[in-house]
């Protein structure tokens, strides 16, 4: 599965990169069919504790899935859409 990372108005550190991109892989456990997933972190402004948003669209054949949460870390937010994705993904796949 590819994934894609947009920081909008920051650099996302190396290490960022590299923590998103293991837990985004984590989703082809559960299904083969994912092709796609594009991260999108973003500031929220004014600067307060929870400011730090993400936003994950996972692209499946007919399918599209999606988890935004706003967060202390980027990481918490990643985690958290993360496991809102996989819920999202089992259930789409039981229906099957």
């Amino acid at each position: 599965m590819e994934v894609r990372i947009q920081s909008i108005h920051f650099d996302a550190a190396e290490k960022l990169q590299q923590f998103i991109e293991k837990k985004v892989s984590k989703l082809e456990r559960i299904s083969d069919d994912l092709s796609t997933a594009e991260v999108i972190l973003k500031v929220v402004k004014p600067e307060t504790a929870e400011n730090k948003e993400a936003k994950i669209t996972v692209l499946a054949p007919n399918t599209e899935f999606f988890a935004s949460k706003v967060c202390d870390t980027f990481e918490e937010a990643v985690d958290l859409c993360v496991e809102a994705l996989e819920k999202q993904i089992k259930k789409a796949k039981e229906k099957k």
